[in-house]
């Protein structure tokens, strides 16, 4: 039931765990030596988006900006129409939270393919607290025309999302979270921009859970969880946001008839919005909806605030057993 090119120690207490960010580095330096074009900016925050690690091989195709985000959108641009391919990286809540014009009008309205990564997303920042909490990024990059939004599940797809975002030429939002987060793939998953994949499948699903980021690891778990009480389910990571894979996404939710939304971010205008936009004009079925429902972050453990905000595992099972009642 488990994807085969899933990690096999995946739901071992023990399973490796690694911050997504650092996959992003990783994928940067990919890139970079792939295409000498490829350069890299960022606002004064090199070591924690993992932008260091280009910084360091590549001196001379660096530039810190320092604190000045809109400024990073801007030249990053300018750098782009003179054929660069730029990645600027910064905390979502800054890139492309306080710069958003700047994307949506130096960057995609004039279409340069400039790369955003925006680290530190979601709640699980924990101590940082609501101001540093990126919970409206998904809302506002996906809104914007030509923009491409990819959220990978772990260190290995946001490796794999990097190298693939530096070979578009379409402006890309990459969102990233901080902690480390288990290991969900293996140098076998498959990634396309664009693909939804399937990670799990029960014979007579009863429910689809669709997820993004590091959430799809709760979502496997329950639906492992379940399938052992004999509630069937099909889990597809959704990867990439926008543009949405919508003949996969149709395709598992009429084999099963109802959806849950996984997503670390706001409910609305976020990954579980979009999925509702694509099923009211395909095929309306009961959904659900996890995610922070209209409400600020705050400090505390990640773990404490995903149960507060009601991302928790025991959350997810309340929306499966709701949502398949609905369909009764």
């Amino acid at each position: 039931m488990l994807n085969n090119n899933l990690n096999k120690n995946l739901f071992d207490e023990d399973v490796e765990q690694i911050p997504i960010r650092k996959g992003f580095g990783e994928g940067l330096l990919l890139a970079a030596e792939a295409n000498k074009n490829v350069v890299g900016l960022c606002a004064d925050l090199t070591e924690s988006t993992q932008m260091h690690l280009f910084k360091n091989k590549f001196p001379e195709r660096f530039i810190e900006v320092g604190v000045a985000e809109q400024n990073l959108a801007s030249v990053a641009s300018g750098m782009a129409a003179m054929g660069k391919i730029p990645f600027i990286t910064s905390y979502a809540m800054f890139s492309p939270g306080r710069n958003w014009e700047q994307i949506r009008t130096t960057i995609c309205y004039n279409d340069r393919p400039v790369k955003i990564a925006g680290s530190h997303a979601g709640i699980s920042v924990g101590p940082d607290g609501g101001t540093h909490q990126a919970i409206e990024d998904i809302a506002i990059t996906r809104v914007i025309p030509k923009m491409v939004v990819i959220s990978p599940c772990d260190a290995l797809e946001a490796r794999k999302a990097t190298l693939a975002a530096s070979k578009t030429d379409t402006p890309v939002y990459i969102r990233l979270t901080r902690e480390k987060t288990p290991v969900i793939t293996t140098e076998e998953t498959p990634f396309e921009i664009g693909k939804a994949q399937v990670f799990f499948e029960s014979e007579n699903p009863q429910v689809t859970f669709i997820a993004t980021g590091a959430l799809v690891y709760k979502a496997l778990k329950v639906a492992h969880k379940l399938s052992q009480e004999g509630i069937g389910s099909i889990v597809l990571n959704l990867a990439t946001i926008k543009p949405l894979d919508e003949k996969t996404i149709l395709d598992a939710v009429q084999k099963a008839g109802a959806v849950v939304t996984i997503e670390e971010h706001q409910i609305a205008g976020g990954m579980g919005s979009a999925i509702s936009e694509l099923l009211s004009q395909n095929y309306p079925v009961p959904q659900e909806f996890i995610g922070v429902h209209d409400l600020f972050g705050q400090s505390g453990t990640p773990e404490e605030l995903l149960e507060h905000y009601k991302m928790g595992e025991t959350h997810i099972e309340v929306a499966v057993r709701k949502v398949i009642a609905r369909k009764k």
